[in-house]
Formats: C-alpha cells, sequence, structure tokens
C-alpha cells in the first residue's frame, strides 16, 4: 500500500527541500525515523509523518557482511519497490547501495510485513520512470539531482524473491 501525500505535507516538501536542511536531515533523519520506529513498534517515523513511504531495508554490508537495517523512503510500484540514491544531493551515494550493488538479496519491511527482494540497478527509460515517481511524491527529488549534478544518482528497484 502506497501512500501519498497531502497538500499541507507538500508545503511542508519545500521547507525539507531547502539545501541547509537537507544537509541537517542527511546527518539526522535515519538516527530519528529509527527512534521513532523503536518508539511505536514500527507504526511511525518521522519521514512518514510528512507522507512519504517508508520501508525498512536490511542488507548484508558490503566491506563487513554486518547485516545493517535502514529506515528509508521507498516508491511501491506493483510488485516492486522503487530506492533512489540520492543522499539528499549530497557528495556520495549511501551506504545502503553500495550494499545491495554487492549483495543483492535484501530483506523489506513495509507495513508490517518482511519479504525477501533482490535488487538491481536500473537505467535509461527505466531509471528516468522511477525517478519521475520518485519526483510525484517528493518533488526535492528533482533538486537532489541537481545538487548532485557531478555524480549520477542510482535508482534501485527490488523485486521479489521467487521462491522454488
Amino acid at each position: 500500500m502506497s501512500i501519498r501525500p497531502n497538500a499541507i505535507q507538500k508545503l511542508f516538501h519545500r521547507f525539507l527541500m531547502l539545501k541547509p536542511v537537507s544537509v541537517l536531515l542527511s546527518k539526522i533523519l535515519f538516527r530519528a525515523d529509527n527512534f521513532l520506529l523503536r518508539l511505536t513498534n514500527g507504526k511511525l517515523t518521522v519521514t512518514r509523518i510528512v507522507g512519504l513511504q517508508v520501508i525498512q531495508l536490511t542488507t548484508k554490508g558490503a566491506k563487513t557482511g554486518i547485516l545493517r537495517t535502514m529506515p528509508l523512503i521507498g516508491f511501491p510500484h506493483g510488485e516492486t519497490i522503487a530506492l533512489i540514491a540520492s543522499y539528499f544531493g549530497t557528495q556520495h551515494n549511501p551506504g545502503w547501495y553500495y550494499n545491495l550493488k554487492a549483495n543483492p538479496e535484501c530483506e523489506v519491511s513495509l507495513n508490517g510485513a518482511t519479504r525477501t527482494y533482490i535488487a538491481r540497478e536500473v537505467f535509461d527509460d527505466e531509471r528516468e520512470k522511477f525517478f519521475q515517481l520518485a519526483i510525484s511524491f517528493y518533488a526535492g527529488y528533482e533538486k537532489y539531482r541537481e545538487r548532485a549534478a557531478h555524480r549520477h544518482i542510482p535508482v534501485m528497484v527490488l523485486e521479489p524473491k521467487k521462491t522454488n
């Protein structure tokens, strides 16, 4: 199930897109979301309050092999979930991107259910389709793309793992 931001939340998004706010969010948002997830038994995050769908992505560390769980904005599209590795338009890609590249099998907790997915990076028209999907929920991704013009912002698509 996907949520869409309402008019008030979209107005608040304009504030969140500001560069100084984005820089701050890149440092603290995942901590705040993790805190609220623990406090509310997985029911609430700061990100959800502003009208964006939060998933909990569990990946295996690319270098360490240690399991890492991170709250991220996910964009469900049918059976798949798109993830935008914008990292708020900062200089580098987020760590979870490298984890998925090294170890594509991951777990996603969404709306109280956990499933196993296989990640793949998408390119060209497919990448742009998912990037536009993300922008339809949060216009800040367009700002992040401008700020990160020095790098390619990866888009990862998670597809349910087929069981044999």
